[in-house]
This record gives C-alpha cells, structure tokens and sequence, in this order.
C-alpha cells in the first residue's frame, strides 16, 4: 500500500473528494494536524504523497503561526527532489513560497463559485478536466503569489492571474478547491461565518444556493482530474526507479 500523508489546518477542511480517489489508488491516508502534531518530526522524501491543505491563515504569519516554517522546509526538501506534493489553497501558497516565489495579501479577496481559465499548459494537464461543461470551482482566498521561476503556468481567474501551476513532473499547486462538496460546505459555512459576514457581497444564502447548482458537476470533474494526476505521478516515480535501478 502507497501511504500519503496530509497536513490539515482546519479539522472541515479536509481532503474532500480526493479522499475516495486515493483509496481506489491504495494509498493509506494519514493526516498530521497542524498547530498539534509536530510537522517538523515528518520525513520529507519517505512518503509517496504530500497535501497540504488549505486554512485561514496567511504563509507570512510565521511568527503566530511556527509550524508554517517546517511546512516550507519540508517542501522545499520534496520539491527539490520532485516528489509528489499537492497544494491546495494555503498549501499551493507554501509552494510557491518554497519555490522562492512571494506570497503577499492580494488587493480583494475571491470567495465563492467562480470559473478559471486555462493558460496553455494547462490545456493538456490534468487540470483540463475542471473546465468540461461550463464548469465553476469554489474560490476561498485573499492571498495570492507570483510564479515560481520554472513552475507551469496552468489556470487563471479574473481576479487573480495565479490559480494553479506545475513543478517538474510531480507537484501542483491549486489556488481554488476542487476536493468540496456541497454536504462538506455545510461546516465551511460555519466556521468561516465571521469571514462571511465581514465580506461584502457575500452570504451564506447565495454560497449555498451557488453550491447546490455547481458542486455536483466540480466532484465529477475533480475526480477524473485526481485519477489522471494519481496516474502522472506515479508513473514519472515508477519510470525514475527503473532508470537507476
């Protein structure tokens, strides 16, 4: 059995629909709790995946916010080696961090139901997928980055150019979430209730209105795009083993 392993921020902001894909691909999930588990203590290159997922706090708050400085060697250390790492939100900023790329407050913040756009590389990666049918992606964020130098351009949105991009063979870093459902949304709607009321032009009236008609469509899309990044990374694994063997 492949074993991942997840780094959590937030206990309803867990691995979604990603969680069904990586247990029809074998792979045991075990999530580390940021701000409780240490994270310093993880091997950077044992593990045969690496998420990071999103949370509410920015990739410069590492004075409040310590465990965010393991994260960033620990993906410095992955990255370098091309491991497979996914970033998701948060997790696609410490990436870009990580890849010396600046992470700063971004001039608004996007949240809720909104499309990207797919820049040409992002044409034929796995991340085509997230477009099929006219399809939206949830937006949760006020931060953004600039590129990393070498990294793949992948998707863009109308407020914010960085959205996802792909290092080397094996990592991806998303902007947005793909892995939500509709049901999961139901707590995001809880626990980011003080963001929700404090953004204008945001209710949980519309995000859930918004989520009833588009997330059925993003899990159908979001699971052919984890089954086809799954297979990508394994295989680029797979064919380096058999060329040092």
């Amino acid at each position: 059995m492949k074993n991942s392993v997840i780094i959590r921020h937030l206990a309803f902001e867990d691995l979604g629909t990603l969680s069904a894909s990586l247990q029809q691909r074998g792979y045991s999930i075990k999530y580390v709790e940021a701000g409780v588990d240490s994270i310093a203590t993880i091997s950077a290159l044992e593990p045969d995946l690496v998420v990071i997922l999103g949370g509410p706090i920015g990739v410069y708050d590492e004075a409040d916010y310590p465990f965010l400085i393991d994260e960033v060697n620990l993906l410095q250390q992955r990255l370098a080696a091309d491991l497979p790492t996914l970033g998701i939100c948060l997790g696609a900023q410490l990436m870009a961090k990580a890849l010396g790329a600046k992470v700063y407050a971004g001039g608004q913040k996007e949240i809720g139901w909104l499309p990207i756009s797919l820049r040409e590389a992002g044409l034929t990666a796995p991340i085509q997928h997230l477009q099929q049918d006219g399809a939206f992606v949830l937006h949760w964020h006020g931060d953004t980055f600039t590129l990393p130098v070498g990294a793949q351009h992948l998707a863009a949105s109308d407020k914010y150019e960085n959205q996802a991009f792909s290092w080397k063979d094996c990592g991806l870093a998303l902007q947005f979430h793909p892995e939500v459902t509709a049901q999961g949304l139901e707590q995001w709607f809880i626990g980011h209730a003080g963001e929700i009321s404090t953004t204008p032009n945001i209710n949980v009236t519309q995000l859930r209105a918004d989520s009833g008609r588009y997330a059925a469509n993003l899990v159908s899309n979001s699971r052919k795009m984890w089954e086809d990044w799954l297979i990508k990374v394994e295989q680029s694994v797979e064919n380096r083993q058999k060329l040092s063997a």
